[in-house]
């Protein structure tokens, strides 16, 4: 129960991982992104499967270990594994793409400098879930809150040959969502029970939880309807589901990208949802035939 209680949180670091990527990416790119991070994420799935019974299998036949004392032993790999990745990033990764998280505001302030804008940070009027009123007077939108930028001096500094072509309002206006606020726990409320946040988890806990799930069960329905392949065999097979996250999840992604100039977020919603049916179907086929030959399974 404790082991599965602290993989249970490891599991859980995916989700700030995804945040975190997106943070660093443009909405143009960043289904791309978050598709290749998540998918040699989930592909630690189909690993596991290659590498720990190829440990376990060594610790027994070449350290003399029994079986019992094998698995468990085995699992210092993905400790040594998690801990110095989690070393590596709080050394070498940045909080944000322009620094330190606390810092965030400075870069802002830079830029509208480089412009010739002279801008100081200050609070934005409104919460999380109020919705965006028309007009430059305010800030705040229906998924984020932001810390907003004034101009202090309305006068241009000095001489800019790269000033960007638009007006100074304009400029502070992008600067107000460059800058994102932690909300509070009331704020967030209305945001984790808006539809389109419990659309979209709905749609998480069916692939990524139906992943997990057959993820955790795959080896054992192998060993059980291909009880000739063995333990590591079975194994080997079920890592291909796992390893299939390498290819397709990018290609999701990918394929997201592309259709987003033309369609809007209604075109992901659309492919998500879409690819989701299809996927579902062919669980559905696979649970009712439940096949028992390898050529029908595996082809």
């Amino acid at each position: 129960m404790a082991l599965r209680f602290f993989v249970g949180i490891l599991g859980g670091s995916f989700v700030p991982c995804q945040v975190w990527s997106t943070g660093f990416f443009d909405k143009n790119v960043v289904g791309t992104a978050n598709a290749l991070t998540g998918g040699f994420g989930n592909a630690g799935g189909g690993i596991t499967y290659f590498l720990m019974p190829a440990i376990f299998d060594s610790l027994v036949a070449n350290q003399g270990l029994t079986p019992h004392v094998a698995w468990r032993v085995t699992f210092i790999v993905p400790f040594i594994c998690i801990t110095v990745t989690a070393i590596a990033m709080l050394v070498l990764c940045p909080d944000t793409p322009t620094g330190k998280w606390s810092q965030r505001h400075l870069a802002v302030q830079q830029n509208l400098a480089s412009h010739g804008i002279s801008g100081a940070v200050v609070d934005v009027p409104g919460e999380l879930a109020d919705k965006a009123t028309t007009g430059t007077d305010s800030p705040s939108d229906s998924s984020e809150k932001k810390l907003g930028f004034e101009a202090v001096e309305p006068k241009q500094i000095g001489s800019f040959a790269h000033e960007a072509q638009i007006g100074e309002q304009q400029m502070l206006d992008t600067a107000r969502g460059e800058v994102v606020v932690k909300p509070t726990f009331r704020e967030a409320l209305p945001v984790i029970f808006s539809p389109q946040t419990l659309v979209q988890g709905g749609a998480y806990f069916c692939s990524f939880g139906g992943e997990l799930a057959i993820n955790s069960i795959l080896g054992s329905y192998y060993q059980k309807n291909f009880p000739t392949l063995g333990q590591t065999g079975t194994g080997n097979w079920a890592a291909m589901f796992g390893l299939l996250n390498v290819v397709f999840r990018p290609l999701g992604g990918v394929v997201s990208d592309l259709i987003y100039p033309s369609t809007g977020v209604w075109g992901k919603k659309m492919w998500i949802h879409g690819v989701a049916v299809i996927t579902g179907v062919f669980l559905i086929a696979i649970g009712i035939s439940n096949p028992h030959d390898q050529n029908t399974m595996f082809g």
